[in-house]
């Protein structure tokens, strides 16, 4: 065979070879374009029926609705502000009026660096896409889903003009703070009509869209600021104003409208329900998807603790000297109050901070604060139950030093730096003697502890040392509030939520919380150490409740972190358990005018008094459940003896038959 021969013998394979991949290629082109068509959502007619979404609405536990989120005004573009259709274009779309849906120059660029620039990824989509998007309540990101967009999007160019695609699409686009359209975003935030906008304004809303929360200019102003000079020097880039006019549009003041409560009290809470569905299913089925989401929320309770957090900080923040040593963007004096239901796990009310509106960070939920001795039923609950203790044994408050490897030796101190010397368990708790807590934890060791933290509910980090018995780890008050109703219930564990049912538009059951205990303490010790905390508010750190006039059944526990940084008091009656927790953002030290530290006993204990009062008035006593094998005894405080009618002040203890 000649070699002519041969180079076209391997030149006619070749061409075999690409046919045969073109039309293999063109095939599978052709199946995924069958695929990607099946199905098509329909596009409205008119196009403007696409922001006609069913509202989504949130209830509470008594069926109240307490939020609707969506149901939207459309605006004309006749009566939208000119400089704000300029805006959104140069931001968004700045070739709108000449493509036929696709930026196909565009679409190249964004391909070429999301395929060939690693760690990046590049959108290209136009607005008559991002209008089409809205179409699709399946958010993935997969090129299955885009191309179907694409083919959505050409469908829309073809059968509406320009001006209804862009007045369908600027009464769509979120704004943030529940502003969806032109309309309620010049409202919003401007306090006017959108036609009313003014180029620094319409600049200003034009950068939004691409990240309402980051660009939130009621919280964070220069962010809001820099993203709206992005938008003025597009529209000096794509001929829409002069350098000059940019630069006027940038200097002129914001003039934000002062910000309403658009939410009742129950902010804090439903800022976790949001948050909880947004990650479940999306912020664009949230907010566009005509959701009907049923609470735990008890709105009369919620009020209650609203109100007797915001009254007891502010008592307190009064007893204390002038901020002057704070930082400017300091939050002041902030607290945390969470109620649950003993018996089911449902948070009644829920509040992470004196107003939702200047601080939205929501303490209850978000903060990882040292609970202190607030941690030490953990311990106790361990020492009964592993090392065989009762309430009735003695231990000595003594100075202690315990040896760690590789560091110095522990040595905790009381708050009241003195010591007492022999005492039984049960008094050590009341008082909350530290030296007694260090004792039992190198007794149990911290291990121990920790793995009964988790069985209660604690999930934060806990560090397996020493001091994690006196509560040197952080925990949340959603977390306190939600164990100790562990020991409330019998040892019986429940689940803390928020939502019970969500339903999509049709009625259809898309998610339903199912009330689950399960047992995780011994029913006998829980109640030794029920009765310990009992004593607590009896007589011990805790006294402030009584002294307030809270007379129904309770247990609890204080807790004080060192240099006062952290004031807590959580604590339960049979049917609710709740946790306060009170201190700075940045951990400073809380004192009085007279430099005396602000224990859990004195910042916390009484807000939780406040509510508690508040939200069980009416209420019946009802009495812990008390098992049968514990009987009850008097004993001497210092012998753990029994106690007889010459004996002062003897300690009544919960014992358990053998």
């Amino acid at each position: 065979m000649t070699p002519t021969l041969r180079i076209f013998r391997a030149l006619t394979t070749l061409v075999f070879i690409l046919a045969s991949a073109a039309g293999v290629a063109a095939i599978g082109l052709f199946c995924f374009f069958l695929v990607a068509a099946k199905d098509l959502p329909q596009v409205p007619e008119p196009i403007g029926r696409i922001n006609d979404t069913p509202a989504t609405e949130i209830f509470s536990a008594d069926g109240q609705r307490i939020l609707t989120i969506g149901g939207r005004e459309t605006v004309a573009l006749d009566d939208v502000s000119y400089p704000f259709i300029q805006a959104i274009l140069a931001t968004e779309d700045h070739r709108f009026w000449e493509h036929r849906g696709i930026n196909k120059l565009r679409t190249l660029k964004a391909l070429w660096v999301t395929l060939f620039e690693e760690g990046k990824v590049q959108g290209a989509s136009t607005i008559t896409q991002q209008l089409a998007k809205n179409l699709f309540f399946s958010f993935e990101r997969t090129y299955l889903r885009k191309f179907r967009e694409l083919l959505v999007a050409l469908q829309i160019e073809a059968q509406f003009t320009k001006q209804e695609i862009l007045e369908a699409y600027i009464n769509q686009i979120p704004f943030g703070v529940g502003a969806y359209g032109i309309g309620e975003a010049a409202r919003t935030f401007f306090g006017k009509s959108a036609g009313e906008l003014n180029l620094a304004e319409a600049s200003l809303l034009a950068g939004l869209p691409k990240s309402p929360t980051r660009y939130n200019p009621f919280r964070y102003p220069e962010r809001a600021r820099n993203r709206q000079q992005v938008v003025l020097q597009r529209m000096v880039a794509t001929g829409m104003i002069t350098s000059q006019e940019a630069e006027e549009a940038g200097a002129a003041a914001a003039g934000l409208r002062t910000q309403t409560r658009s939410l009742r009290v129950d902010s804090y809470f439903l800022d976790a329900v949001m948050k909880s569905l947004e990650e479940t299913y999306s912020p664009e089925v949230v907010y566009h998807g005509g959701l009907r989401v049923y609470t735990t929320l008890d709105p009369g309770m919620q009020q209650q603790a609203e109100t007797a957090l915001q009254e007891g900080v502010s008592r307190l923040e009064a007893q204390m000297p002038d901020g002057d040593h704070l930082e400017a963007d300091d939050n002041g004096l902030q607290g945390a109050l969470v109620a649950v239901d003993v018996n089911t796990g449902a948070v009644k009310a829920l509040v992470g901070g004196r107003d939702f509106f200047q601080t939205p960070y929501n303490r209850a939920l978000q903060n990882n604060r040292q609970p202190g001795s607030a941690f030490k039923p953990f311990l106790y609950y361990t020492a009964l139950e592993s090392a065989d203790r009762s309430p009735a044994d003695v231990m000595v408050d003594k100075p202690v030093s315990i040896p760690v490897a590789g560091k110095p030796p522990w040595k905790p101190r009381n708050f009241e730096r003195s010591y007492q010397g022999a005492m039984v368990l049960k008094r050590a708790f009341t008082e909350s003697v530290n030296t007694v807590a260090a004792q039992l934890v190198e007794a149990v060791g911290p291990e121990a502890v920790i793995e009964t933290a988790r069985r209660c509910g604690i999930t934060s980090p806990l560090n397996p040392v020493y001091s994690v018995a006196l509560g040197t780890s952080g925990a949340s008050p959603l977390e306190m509030a939600a164990a100790y109703a562990t020991f409330a219930s019998g040892g019986v564990r429940h689940e803390a939520y928020w939502i019970r049912r969500v339903e999509d538009v049709s009625g259809r059951v898309l998610e339903e919380h199912i009330i689950t205990g399960e047992r995780v303490l011994n029913e006998s010790i829980a109640f030794q150490v029920v009765d310990m905390m009992a004593g607590v508010i009896e007589e011990g750190t805790g006294k402030a409740v009584r002294n307030m006039g809270f007379t129904l059944p309770a247990a609890g526990k204080t807790g004080t972190t060192n240099e006062y940084n952290d004031a807590w008091f959580t604590g339960f009656t049979p049917n609710l358990s709740t946790s306060v927790w009170v201190g700075f953002d940045r951990g400073q030290g809380m004192r009085d005018k007279n430099g005396a530290g602000i224990t859990g006993g004195r910042g916390a204990a009484p807000i939780w008094a406040r509510f508690m009062k508040a939200a069980t008035e009416g209420e019946p006593p009802k009495t812990f459940l008390v098992p049968p094998n514990i009987f009850f005894k008097k004993v001497n405080p210092e012998t753990g003896s029994w106690a007889g009618f010459w004996t002062r002040d003897p300690v009544s203890v919960a014992l358990r038959k053998n």
